[in-house]
């Protein structure tokens, strides 16, 4: 996670999250950092290796070429990846299915790294529902996203949203410990005040693209941390302290997660 996705802190106040997470806030530069994501829609999935960096280093990541990266599943699905530069590494063949647990290996600069994924059963969106509300003499925007959380406690999902295409990417994490087998009541606040750092405030025409991810605890302990994180630090730290589920002391993640996408206009 870099810093030039922007978090939305004001949603972690709606987080339920699992434990306490204890945060370590030393420079790590030079580590390596692994970011992968295998999902259920079609296409090339991709691990990106990089360098970390210090706090007041400027947002230059070294790529991490040379790497051997190899992606399977329980079912013994399996493919070594193919670098395709800016330290990505991409699949050709391998398909994301619900229900699988995803292993990735990672050979570089002498040393490997594993994880290990469960992809979630998806969960539909069904629709986002606008509302609007006065802040101060301006009108703000909320979405929410249409869709019902199963029977069975413990799913956990992340949102993400762009306005107008833009390349800022604004996360929210969310679980079902106080929502179980509901309806969903949780909105996404959307920008309102380009003073406090935002680089769009939200009006009518605008075009929200939202994805909802179905990800596995792993990945939302990831996220809950990085949040805590931006909120002490304003987002301004490579990943270095959220609990990786990354072996032999790399940082980043990998999700294996289903994705479910909708566009609304701002009326």
């Amino acid at each position: 996670m870099k810093k030039a996705f922007f978090i939305i802190l004001s949603a972690f106040t709606l987080i339920s999250c699992e434990k306490e997470i204890d945060l370590d806030l030393a420079d790590q530069s030079g580590n390596i950092v692994i970011e992968g994501n295998i999902t259920d829609v079609a296409g090339s999935y991709t691990v990106k290796i990089t360098k970390s960096v210090g706090f007041s280093q400027p947002n230059q990541y070294p790529a991490v070429t040379g790497a051997e990266v190899i992606l399977s599943d329980n079912t013994g699905q399996t493919e070594t990846l193919e670098y395709t530069g800016g330290g990505e590494y991409k699949t050709n063949t391998l398909q994301g299915v619900p229900g699988r647990t995803y292993t990735l290996k990672v050979q570089a600069e002498g040393k490997q790294y594993t994880a290990q994924s469960t992809m979630p059963q998806a969960v539909e969106l069904e629709g986002l529902v606008q509302d609007s509300f006065m802040f101060g003499d301006k009108k703000s925007y909320t979405l929410l996203p249409v869709f019902t959380d199963p029977a069975e406690l413990g799913n956990r999902y992340l949102f993400s949203f762009t306005i107008n295409n833009l390349p800022k990417k604004y996360i929210n994490v969310l679980s079902d410990n106080l929502n179980n087998g509901l309806p969903n009541q949780w909105t996404l606040g959307l920008p309102n005040d380009d003073n406090k750092g935002r680089d769009h405030e939200v009006v009518v025409g605008d075009v929200i693209h939202v994805e909802m991810q179905s990800i596995d605890t792993n990945i939302f302990t990831y996220y809950s941390a990085l949040l805590k994180i931006s909120e002490g630090y304003g987002g301004s730290v490579t990943p270095s302290n959220p609990p990786s589920n990354i072996s032999n002391g790399a940082l980043g993640y990998f999700s294996a997660h289903t994705v479910r996408s909708l566009v609304t206009q701002i009326q």
